[in-house]
């Protein structure tokens, strides 16, 4: 078993922030939502082989805890996603980075305060 996709939500019109988080910050390609799928609003990432969702939910409230956890090549990588996500104008938290053997992360949230974690082996 492998996971295909995690979804996360965003308010309705909410697709430019995430656009800008996961696309811009994140350095994920947006991929095209099936025909039946558009109508509803929202917008799909794809980096390497994860997938995230951004699905509109009325009423919203973010995910403040439940997180997708998101792995790049190595740290010198995390590093600058994370100085990109800054220049975006989005806090980084390195609090926790060195809280997870084997690893090196951290957190932010994107446009609609959905926590996301990004790590590297290191």
């Amino acid at each position: 078993m492998r996971l295909h996709h995690v979804q996360v939500a965003c308010p309705p019109g909410g697709e430019e922030a995430a656009r800008r988080f996961y696309g811009e910050g994140l350095g994920m390609a947006e991929v095209e939502k099936p025909d039946d799928l558009k109508a509803r609003g929202g917008a799909w990432f794809r980096g390497g082989d994860a997938e995230i969702h951004v699905g509109v939910e009325e009423p919203f409230t973010p995910a403040r805890k439940a997180h997708p956890a998101l792995v790049v090549d190595d740290v010198a990588e995390l590093e600058a996603v994370a100085a990109r996500l800054i220049g975006l104008g989005f806090d980084v938290d390195w609090s926790q980075r060195h809280t997870f053997p084997g690893h090196q992360r951290f957190h932010a949230h994107d446009g609609h305060g959905n926590r996301v974690e990004v790590l590297a082996a290191g």
